[in-house]
């Protein structure tokens, strides 16, 4: 089984560079690794000084690179699925481009890429190198909330193929996914199923937050966590960058470093129980194999940075005398900052921008929730059965 590390934080905290290190080891452990990135703004090119392209790239013994253009990904790699996709919005009168140009598209067939690479079984392990941490939720949250649309769209998908299409071909003059089509999409739905489980199966990915020991960088590192587990996503380790040696003789940087070791001790408060990794502040710029192989022997070296870490899941069911409670695990969430709802389908937690639609299982259905109260930062939802 391989393992998937995905790094991000706010931006400007050097999570590129932690992540190019942890590629780095893995390699020199002898485990084939690839180094993929995500953001747009591609720049671990730039970290190794060497042109990527559009194809994987290799960059030492058993280091490879991969700098993911989602356009030429959708063109090579996805074409079937694009014109499945084409097909079902054509109905809205959408053409081809104006469907795979959506919000999403481009974060939903870079995960897919990185899937068939991981199920491909030719890399040990996958070092993701992701945008700022607001995309990176985006990012790592749409493939449940397509599947989630996708749900609630199939029982009138079917309906509809059965019984308006050749209605509506021969009277309306508008053309409707064929069967093929729909299986085509049924395909994309499993597809999207097997994508959620490995991004959250915690056996084989990880989500890594690296920060800086700052006021907003550290109040965005707790923020990002919350979401993190709203989502059930998996995260096991935290690394605190750019730290100021306390050898300075500087009466102007002895105060940043008071200042710094106030933040470091409240990480190491409130990230208590997880893995934090601790990185100077490099005396020079760290490009190249030189520099990333600096943060590896300097941050990295004698430690376990590929174990899988006990991490709370986000969400969790168990039995009670009255019905079921649903435990949502929300570190650092305030009381009155989280809303909750119920559908006769989903239960929905919305905090600040964020809002998650947790589907109940079938026996949750014919209940409804009873009660909900925060406790030791986790929101435990009661279900019982419905009077009447």
């Amino acid at each position: 089984m391989g393992r998937i590390l995905i790094f991000t934080g706010k931006g400007g905290v050097g999570k590129t560079s932690v992540a190019a290190a942890h590629a780095w080891h893995s390699a020199r452990e002898g485990k084939k690794t690839l180094l993929v990135s995500t953001d747009m703004a591609h720049n671990i090119s730039d970290i190794f000084q060497i042109s990527i392209g559009k194809e994987i790239k290799e960059a030492a013994p058993d280091l490879y690179l991969l700098e993911i253009d989602p356009g030429y990904v959708l063109e090579n790699d996805f074409r079937e699925m694009t014109e499945a996709f084409a097909r079902l919005f054509s109905v809205t009168g959408m053409s081809d481009e104006e469907t795979l140009s959506m919000p999403g598209m481009d974060e939903l067939f870079t995960l897919l890429k990185i899937m068939d690479i991981y199920k491909s079984q030719e890399y040990e392990r996958i070092i993701v190198d992701c945008a700022p941490t607001g995309e990176t939720l985006a990012f790592l949250k749409f493939p449940e909330l397509l599947s989630w649309y996708m749900e609630k769209f199939f029982p009138v998908g079917k309906v509809a193929m059965r019984i308006l299409s050749p209605v509506s071909r021969a009277v309306f003059k508008v053309e409707l996914p064929g069967r093929k089509a729909m299986t085509d999409i049924e395909r994309m739905y499993m597809k999207l199923i097997g994508l959620q489980e490995l991004l959250k199966d915690r056996e084989v990915t990880s989500v890594r937050l690296v920060c800086m020991p700052e006021k907003m960088v550290v109040e965005e590192t707790k923020r990002s966590y919350m979401y993190m587990n709203l989502y059930n996503f998996a995260v096991d380790g935290l690394y605190i960058n750019r730290i100021l040696p306390d050898d300075i003789e500087n009466e102007f940087f002895n105060d940043w470093i008071r200042i710094q070791e106030r933040y470091i001790n409240e990480l190491e408060e409130v990230f208590a129980g997880m893995p934090v990794y601790h990185i100077p502040w490099f005396d020079t710029d760290l490009n190249g194999t030189e520099g990333i192989a600096r943060i590896d022997n300097e941050a990295l070296a004698g430690k376990d940075i590929f174990a899988v870490h006990e991490t709370l899941a986000g969400e969790e069911y168990g039995k009670t005398e009255e019905g079921y409670v649903l435990k949502v695990h929300l570190p650092f969430a305030a009381k009155d900052g989280v809303d909750l709802h119920e559908s006769d389908k989903d239960v929905i937690i919305k905090i600040g921008n964020f809002k998650r639609n947790i589907p109940k299982p079938d026996v949750l259905r014919r209940m409804g929730i009873s009660s909900a109260k925060f406790q030791e930062e986790t929101l435990l939802i009661t279900f019982s059965e419905k009077e009447g």
